[in-house]
């Protein structure tokens, strides 16, 4: 991959206006789905980034997502999931984007481009802070600022980037390279580039979580139940991890006032919601070691 790959063109898309829909949709899909395989060999770096986002929140930390355009909306995306999916407290999770709240409504690129932006919205960073900063070139001007401006408080840096050789990489502590193919639309950078970023943000959102002790055999047990569905989730997650039936499900958790957790140590053997809070506390919030303190 050559270093401006972001923006070089895509051997199929000559005459690509002048081609029948059907074969202009293949020609989108595939660039998608090759974007999709790039992260594939991104896996070690990704781990390594969750292991520096878990560590964060585990001692007081924050994670701070930064980005601009469409790169932004993507970290953004990942952030806003968070509290919800793994009950991660909200300010335990910061977004910084070029433009603030403003860029929603047209993602105008002279922010990205704002240093003096940057270093106002970096002011609050501090040590024990993780930072996670992510453009397709890798030398977006704002999200380049933010990750020095990181690095100099003493805080931890992902760097994910599309391009090989990224100015982004010779700052952070783990560097992300998703290294897709040029896009069928020169310089798009929403479709393929977009596409891997969601895709590595995923991974490396949910293995944060999965450290941190919010999944146990595949379920969000920290899930945050605010409306009907997830609430009928939450009891099924119960349910199924305690083996008993919906109905002694709805009554655990209503003992346990919605904690997933909780429901499941009081069906486990706790004798209150005191003693299963207290199990969780000794486990590091962990169900699947706070379960062992039940064993029949």
């Amino acid at each position: 991959m050559s270093k401006n790959a972001t923006e070089a063109s895509h051997d199929s898309a000559i005459g690509l206006d002048q081609l029948e829909p059907a074969t202009v949709l293949r020609l989108l899909a595939e660039g998608q789905q090759a974007a999709a395989q790039a992260v594939t060999d991104a896996i070690p770096a990704i781990a390594e980034a969750a292991a520096l986002a878990a560590n964060a929140l585990r001692n007081g930390g924050r994670l701070i997502y930064v980005g601009a355009g469409s790169s932004g909306l993507m970290a953004m995306a990942d952030a806003l999931e968070l509290p919800g999916t793994y009950g991660i407290a909200r300010d335990r999770i910061v977004v910084l984007m070029a433009g603030g709240l403003a860029s929603m409504t047209d993602l105008a690129g002279g922010p990205e481009d704002d240093v003096a932006l940057a270093e106002r919205d970096a002011a609050s960073i501090a040590a024990n802070d993780c930072v996670i900063c992510v453009t397709a070139s890798g030398s977006t001007p704002y999200s380049l600022t933010i990750a020095k401006i990181a690095v100099s408080r003493g805080a931890k840096v992902i760097g994910l980037a599309n391009n090989a050789g990224a100015p982004l990489f010779d700052v952070a502590d783990v560097a992300v390279l998703l290294a897709t193919p040029p896009e069928v639309v020169a310089g798009s950078t929403r479709m393929g580039a977009g596409t891997a970023q969601k895709i590595a943000f995923n991974m490396l959102s949910t293995l944060t979580a999965i450290k941190l002790g919010h999944v146990h055999d595949g379920h969000m047990v920290d899930v945050r139940a605010d409306n009907e569905k997830l609430r009928i989730r939450a009891t099924r997650i119960v349910s199924e991890i305690a083996g008993i039936d919906m109905d002694a499900a709805v009554a655990r958790m209503q003992s346990a006032d919605g904690s997933v957790k909780i429901a499941v140590l009081l069906a486990a053997g706790a004798e209150n919601t005191e003693a299963a809070q207290e199990a969780l506390a000794r486990s590091g919030q962990v169900l699947r070691q706070a379960l062992t303190e039940f064993e029949r």
